[in-house]
Parts: structure tokens; sequence; C-alpha cells
């Protein structure tokens, strides 16, 4: 198929709001009844209608993976992301990389969503093993594009040494946020003192693995 005949969802505000209150509607009932909550049930709260919703997404599978991608940008809005859009512009890279860890990991922990809709992904894989397809075929850059996009520059400014943009922005995940993910689905948290020390270890790891090679 040709890029061509890839049929691109509705644009303008007006298009905008309306995925907006998709995702809104989805989001909830996705939580409340689990994947195989019908598409004409989640355009009928969202106050659209069933063709609207396959306009902007194509299919139920996509729609979900929109819902999670949207609650984990959430906490990249505001401070985080304004932080991680500024990190090439940073004297300092490593004190800059821990406050906007911090932020992004604070705002994980307390989006009670992005914990609750990881459950609802693992609870309906064995039925819906599409799911995790449609998650897998996905670049890091198209599910976090904040964050790609940003060590991209870095490594155009030839501050870190990145050749692979897809293992770079999965291992910042890893070493930052997916310890609370994990700890998480156990019903436990990490605390304070160790998600400091998490992100100032991670930091360092990272900015270690990935800094300039010197000639």
């Amino acid at each position: 198929m040709s890029t061509k005949d890839v049929k691109q969802p509705p644009a303008g505000p007006r298009a905008e709001a309306k995925r907006q209150a998709i995702v809104t509607a989805a989001r909830e009932l996705f939580l409340r009844e689990g994947f195989d909550v019908s598409v004409d049930v989640i355009a009928a709260e969202a106050g659209v209608s069933k063709v609207t919703v396959y306009n902007h997404f194509g299919s139920k599978e996509a729609l979900f993976i929109g819902v999670i991608k949207d609650s984990l940008d959430a906490p990249l809005g505001g401070t985080p992301v304004t932080a991680i859009d500024h990190l090439a512009d940073a004297e300092d890279l490593r004190e800059a990389l821990v406050a906007t860890a911090r932020a992004w990991v604070d705002g994980i922990r307390t989006n009670p969503d992005i914990l609750a809709l990881r459950n609802v992904v693992g609870r309906e894989l064995h039925r819906f093993p599409e799911l995790g397809e449609a998650w897998r075929h996905g670049s890091t850059e198209r599910h976090h594009p904040a964050v790609a996009g940003a060590l991209r520059k870095l490594a155009e400014q030839g501050r870190l040494d990145i050749s692979d943009f897809d293992v770079a922005t999965l291992q910042l995940y890893s070493l930052l946020l997916y310890p609370h993910l994990v700890f998480s689905a156990y019903g436990t948290d990490i605390d304070d003192s160790l998600t400091d020390r998490l992100i100032a270890g991670g930091v360092d790891m990272f900015l270690s693995h990935y800094a300039p090679r010197r000639t």
C-alpha cells in the first residue's frame, strides 16, 4: 500500500476536540468494562458517531493504544515536557536530566490510569493478543515522541553518542520508569529515598553509556 493510500485521521481544532472526547470516554469504559466494550458504546459515551471513532483510530485496537499513549503522555505535560524539550539547551546535562526524570517519575506515580490500563492489558492479552501486537509494531518514536526527540537533538549536538534511538529510549524508560510499573503490579510502591537513588544511578548509567567517544 502506498503512502497516499493510507487514510489520514481528521485534523483541526474541531477534530481534535472529538478525538479527546473519544479517548476520554474510551479510557473510562476500558477501565470499567475491559477491552470487549463495544465501539458503539464508546461512541455514544463520547457523543460522536461510530464512523467518527473509526475515522480517527481505524480500529478498536488502535483506539486502545491511543488511550494508553495518551495516559503515558499525560505526565509529560506541563513542567516535565518543557524540561524534556529544553534538555538540549541545558548547561549541566546530568542535573537537567535528573530533574526531568524526577518530575516524570512523580507524574507516573501519581497517575492511576497508567497502572490501571496496564492491568487491563495484562488481563485481556490472553483473549486479545492483538493488543500486544499493535503496541509492539509501533516504534518508540511513535509511542514516546518527546523523549525520542530530545535524545535525537542531544545526539545531533554531539552531547550523546546514540546510534539506535529505539534502544536508547527503551533503556531510559527501563532505568527510570519500569521499576515503578513492576512494583505496582505486585501492589507495592518504591519509597522516595529509593526512587531518588534509582533516578541518580539510572541517569549516571545512561550518560556514561552514551557519552561521546573521545578520538
